[in-house]
């Protein structure tokens, strides 16, 4: 089979707003433990547009981003971990680690040292080694198949993009936290992370409360599964006296300047956790009073290892109404999305779909 790599590339800030150029590229050099995925879908996430906008750095001439990748797999190496031609895979936010740390040899590769990103940051190992990745903004990925995960039957592929950053993200601490029946998670912000972590805390058993500035998205928020809603204003204190002390586990998938976490622990019982998966880009600054007398905790979390994508793929399959709320877009209006996608508009995914490689619309 013959096929090309071609994709969306950033070469400046204006990539971010619709800048990008599709053009040729040179991938990896192919390994034996590599394999190269047709790309169907890929959700445009935070942290592409993040990426695009220099946020995370100057951008490199010709960086494709995207990060939440589905498609089929059209070559496989000697060493591909038993992926076989045709079967559907999906990327998430990593592409590679060096699989001989602690943390790797634990099936923890979120925390290696030395990963290599999906949306684009060198190979650390191999013939590639100080090359660039290229994401799912594109026709073709390659890469390590010990990073391609197979779907489970019977899960969209659209709707499962997604899962891949943005749902692993928000699964990763639930799970860590202990989320199901019997505790109570509060859900801040009802975006791409926070409609996914609605509907996951759900489907693992937790109660959820959804938090979110005024009443606009209550309606979403029940419908995705939430019990209880939380309309916040300018006085948090007076909005959260009615809900002190209600809530085990807050997951936060807000990313403002500022972020006042004093107020948000007020709504922890005894022993709760406030758990940052949000960029916020100030620092904060809270009391430690409230730590201290309710032993709380305040925390953070990193995206998924691939055993966790396994767990959350397996976890959405049988409960087909946590499946993400996506809108689709075609592969070629990617500069006609992202400045949507900017503006807020997405309810609650927008996902690219390559209907030349056999995508639906």
């Amino acid at each position: 089979m013959t096929y090309e790599f071609k994709g969306w590339a950033g070469y400046d800030e204006k990539a971010a707003d619709g800048g990008l150029k599709y053009e040729a590229f040179e991938p990896k050099v192919f390994e034996e433990d590599d394999v190269d995925v047709k790309i169907l879908y890929c959700g445009i996430c935070g942290s592409d547009a993040s990426v695009l906008a220099g946020e995370f750095g100057p951008i490199e001439a010709g960086r494709v981003a995207g990060h939440e990748i589905v498609g089929e797999v059209v070559r496989v190496g000697a060493q591909s971990g038993g992926l076989a031609v045709g079967d559907v895979v999906g990327i998430g936010a990593q592409t590679d680690s060096c699989l001989a740390c602690e943390f790797c040899d634990a099936h923890k590769e979120q925390y290696c040292a030395t990963p290599t990103l999906t949306f684009g940051s060198p190979y650390v190992r191999g013939k590639s080694a100080g090359t660039m990745c290229k994401g799912g903004f594109a026709t073709t990925w390659r890469g390590p198949a010990h990073f391609a995960i197979k779907l489970p039957a019977g899960l969209d592929p659209a709707a499962a993009a997604p899962l891949f950053c943005g749902g692993v993200t928000v699964y990763t601490p639930l799970k860590r936290w202990g989320a199901g029946p019997g505790k109570r998670v509060g859900v801040l912000g009802i975006g791409g992370l926070g409609h996914m972590a609605i509907q996951i805390a759900k489907a693992m058993g937790a109660d959820v409360t959804a938090i979110s500035r005024g009443s606009g998205k209550e309606a979403d928020a029940r419908k995705l599964g939430a019990s209880k809603y939380i309309a916040t204003g300018a006085d948090l204190a007076a909005d959260f006296a009615p809900h002190a002390r209600s809530l085990d586990l807050i997951i936060s998938t807000i990313n403002p300047p500022k972020v006042d976490v004093a107020a948000y622990l007020a709504l922890l019982r005894p022993e709760g956790a406030f758990v940052l998966v949000g960029a916020v880009v100030e620092p904060i600054t809270f009391h430690s009073f409230p730590l201290i007398t309710g032993a709380v905790s305040v925390g953070g979390s990193n995206t998924g290892s691939p055993d966790e994508i396994r767990e959350l793929l397996a976890l959405v399959a049988s409960h087909p109404e946590a499946a993400p709320w996506v809108q689709k877009w075609a592969f070629e209006d990617i500069n006609k999305a992202l400045p949507e996608f900017n503006k807020g508009a997405p309810r609650y995914r927008f996902v690219l779909a390559n209907t030349e490689n056999g995508a639906k619309l």
